[in-house]
């Protein structure tokens, strides 16, 4: 009772105007709060340029000249991502999106991180900008496992190595565990776990190593495996799995 109270004492307060967007569904936290500096927002009539703005439900919110739609329930979803199709709603390239096939009768949802063009397998899905912020913090500390083929000469020092960590062209990217899965002359299949997952990531990493990835399939992401989900099929995970899974961010 206590808890419910509090909450409903904030929520008269007012919360953060990029966390009511991100949980309407649009997008996360952090591009909510780039649309607010892009103008992209206006607030009871007034363009909005600052994301340190806390609203209620008696404000007018409109993003991109279309009132915000009330959030929907939190809800994630399993998708198995097949190659060719971008991770985004609107491609300036004018590619096929992952949004662009998905069922008519799924709710309005955003991913959680992306797949790249050439890549394949799990991409989790929610209704919640706010589930899609926090299971990307590496905070979370789960793991996201991959099948990568490769070409190349194999050296299991290297390899190995990767546990270290690895700065590529400035960038620093943490603990990659790497196992050899089969190798078979110059061609290999690697199941390689990490747990950032920066953009582009396991490809740089591998080049950095000598070896060229031509294949690259996602096989989990924390607890959520894709198992048999068929290419291009989508599944629900139920609220009760959810809430035991993450007890955190439904507590919070």
């Amino acid at each position: 009772m206590t808890q419910d109270v509090s909450e409903n004492e904030h929520k008269k307060k007012g919360q953060r105007i990029a966390k009511v967007i991100a949980h309407a569904g649009l997008c996360s936290r952090r591009d909510a709060e780039g649309w607010i500096e892009q103008g992209r927002v206006v607030l009871n009539g007034s363009v909005l340029d600052t994301p340190a703005t806390l609203v209620t439900d008696k404000d007018n919110i409109v993003v991109d000249g279309k009132p915000l739609p009330k959030a929907n329930a939190t809800r994630l979803f399993l998708y198995h991502k097949p190659v060719g199709l971008v991770t985004t709603h609107k491609d300036e390239l004018g590619r096929e999106t992952v949004f662009d096939t998905l069922p008519k009768n799924l709710p309005r949802v955003i991913s959680v991180g992306r797949l790249d063009l050439n890549s394949e397998g799990l991409l989790l899905l929610t209704t919640d900008g706010e589930l899609s912020r926090y299971l990307e913090l590496p905070s979370t500390g789960w793991s996201r496992r991959y099948r990568v083929r490769v070409f190349g000469d194999i050296n299991k020092d290297k390899l190995d190595s990767l546990k270290g960590g690895i700065e590529v062209d400035g960038i620093k990217y943490g603990s990659i565990d790497v196992k050899i899965e089969s190798d078979k002359g110059m061609n290999a299949w690697l199941i390689v776990t990490l747990k950032e997952g920066k953009n582009r990531e396991i490809r740089r990493v591998m080049e950095a190593i000598d070896l060229k990835v031509n294949r690259l399939i996602r096989l989990s992401y924390g607890p959520f495996q894709l198992g048999r989900l068929a290419r291009g099929n989508v599944k629900e995970i139920h609220r009760e799995i959810l809430e035991n899974q993450m007890p955190g961010f439904f507590k919070a």
